[in-house]
């Protein structure tokens, strides 16, 4: 590996596999304490629908899995495409990689809770805040956080000379 590579670093995905990681250990603790059929949808507060312990943690984590592999695979083609086409390390695309691929932790963070909000519902009757006033606060303070990371990003960029016009 030359010093002009930018090759994939598991930094750039850790907050995805933590999460998923979370959400695996998460269910394990939780899979003996669910009934065989458990609520995984509430009307009022109240179940509606029910589902299979194990198809439930599959629809559950399963997600998990899939979001981790598309940050996987957005953070490798980016890096790919950076060898081939940037000069040197020396470029801010580190830091977009790590927010590009880290981001994917926001849904997740979401789903996470759904999760544990379902769990928690399952085996002990009781129930967090509601998941829209969850998805509302991780939206609003992941969108602050990105929008610090990339303005900040973006003022790196424009403090470089465009290598492009020297060509």
């Amino acid at each position: 590996m030359s010093d002009k590579n930018i090759s994939f670093r598991w930094t750039y995905i850790v907050l995805p596999a933590a999460i998923l990681l979370l959400s695996i250990i998460l269910a394990a603790c939780f899979y003996g304490l669910l009934p065989p059929e458990a609520a995984y949808h509430f009307a009022d507060g109240t179940p509606d629908r029910w589902m299979s312990r194990g198809a439930l943690i599959a629809w559950l984590v399963i997600p998990q899995f899939v979001l981790v592999l598309a940050a996987i695979a957005v953070t490798s083609s980016t890096t790919i495409l950076s060898t081939r086409f940037l000069q040197g390390e020396s470029t801010p695309i580190r830091k977009l990689l790590s927010i590009m691929g880290n981001m994917v932790a926001l849904p997740q963070i979401i789903l996470a809770f759904a999760m544990l909000d379902i769990f928690l519902y399952n085996a002990y009757r009781i129930h967090l805040i509601p998941l829209w006033v969850f998805a509302l606060i991780v939206i609003v303070l992941g969108s602050i956080i990105l929008g610090i990371f990339f303005i900040r990003t973006l003022k790196q960029f424009r403090g470089q000379p465009d290598k492009s016009l020297k060509e």
